[in-house]
């Protein structure tokens, strides 16, 4: 199942074909190692080599009889090898070609989206550089809070983005294992040391110990990453979505020529990426629901879990590596208005200033109790009137009678909150 979002890399990989495909490899990796043993000789497997070859639509038509995957599969390669195919799937069970395939598949799909979450990484980190010193408000709650800089803000995705980089290699580390131990794990019909070649040669690692099939928590970490990742890229629309509301218009997405808002309204100019982003990130989420659900198994294997894997597997990884593609583009085009951030920062009457003169009031006397009743009463006015709190502190006595105007002024210079900035954007240029 692949969404119509994919894109061809990453696609690719889920195709049906891709999928035979990997059945083969591992088939034909098994039967080297046979040869190299002298269980096959050495013209069959010539014409195992020679001859193998499989066909989707064959495969499909086959399996209308048996309904079993795998035996169709097998049926169908066989038809094009002759006699030398009964060594083919020798000792093995389906799901040692099932699991072992699947393996490959997540580990290549993992590779391309390491890398995609890395490009991401570099664009939040160049645009957090670029706006380092830009000013703008910091809210908590949604409310002003005090100042800061928009590449300080875009550094924090940065960071994050950078972690998921890391999550999602782990993730694809445990995964990169397969097994050939058979119909309950016990190589009954076939020697670890078989598998131990046939996994190298894979580039995989072999499971320790497994039933029938691979253990589901492997599978079900490296879909919660990738969840967890989702989900970083929507509190990274979200903000987006915020700050372009006309309200606040500090930031928004590239609108291109052409493009329509609306078949209403001609004005508008929505963030419709980002709530695009927001959307399919709860359906990855969704999937690692599902794939914890998978982990429990009966006894050495049931197949519930096997009509699960066929939709989230594919659906996760062609939608994350969508949403990092399309991420990276939201980043590198967005708009930021700078002298908009401007004037929401003073549009709160200097309130996002009122920590500062608390301590300046305390550094000059006042106990913290009497230095925060005082701000607060004089906030508290300037929220309801819209008097600048600068103003109204300079008409109280019981400020005015502590600190000096000059002083009083240097506590609404936002430059102090920018003072650490240089050793705080080292830590994102070191990304």
């Amino acid at each position: 199942m692949i969404p119509r979002y994919s894109r061809p890399e990453m696609a690719a990989i889920w195709t049906e074909h891709a999928k035979l495909q990997r059945w083969l490899d591992v088939e034909l990796a098994v039967c080297r190692a046979w040869c190299r043993r002298g269980v096959i000789p050495a013209d069959d497997l010539a014409q195992i080599e020679a001859k193998a070859a499989f066909s989707v639509e064959r495969t499909l038509e086959i399996e209308k009889t048996t309904n079993h995957d795998v035996v169709a599969f097998l049926t169908n390669v066989n038809e094009n090898i002759g006699p030398a195919s009964r060594w083919v799937h020798y000792g093995m069970t389906s799901s040692d070609v099932l699991d072992t395939g699947l393996a490959l598949a997540m580990v290549q799909s993992g590779t391309l989206l390491v890398a995609a979450q890395a490009e991401l990484t570099q664009a939040l980190k160049a645009r957090a550089l670029e706006h380092r010193d830009t000013l703008c408000v910091g809210r908590t709650h949604g409310v002003h809070a005090e100042p800061t800089t928009f590449g300080l803000r875009l550094a924090g995705f940065a960071l994050e983005s950078r972690r998921n980089e890391e999550r999602l290699k782990r993730a694809h580390e445990q995964i990169a294992y397969g097994k050939l131990s058979g119909a309950v794990g016990t190589y009954a019909m076939l020697d670890p040391a078989i598998e131990a070649e046939v996994m190298d040669e894979l580039g995989l690692k072999c499971e320790p110990i497994a039933t029938q099939v691979i253990p589901r928590d492997r599978h079900a970490e490296v879909v919660t990453q990738m969840a967890l990742a989702a989900s970083s890229l929507e509190r990274l629309a979200v903000e987006i979505r915020h700050l372009q509301r006309t309200e606040v218009r500090e930031a928004e997405e590239a609108f291109g020529k052409g493009q329509k808002g609306s078949s209403a309204m001609p004005h508008k100019r929505n963030p419709i990426t980002a709530e695009r982003i927001t959307g399919l990130a709860r359906v990855i989420r969704s999937n690692s629901i599902a794939a914890l659900e998978d982990v429990a198994l009966w006894h050495e294997r049931d197949i519930s879990h096997s009509s699960v894997e066929r939709i989230i597997l594919p659906d996760s990884y062609t939608l994350l590596d969508y949403l990092l593609a399309t991420s990276t583009k939201l980043i590198e085009g967005l708009l930021v208005r700078p002298d908009r951030m401007k004037q929401v920062l003073d549009s709160s009457y200097g309130l996002v200033y009122s920590q500062r003169v608390l301590l300046g009031l305390v550094e000059e006397g006042l106990t913290r109790e009497e230095a925060y009743a005082a701000v607060q009463r004089n906030a508290m006015v300037a929220w309801d009137t819209g008097t600048p709190l600068r103003e109204l502190l300079g008409d109280d006595d019981d400020v005015t009678g502590k600190i000096s105007p000059e002083r009083l002024d240097s506590l609404f210079d936002p430059s102090h909150h920018l003072r650490h900035m240089d050793d705080l954007m080292a830590r994102v240029e070191a990304l």
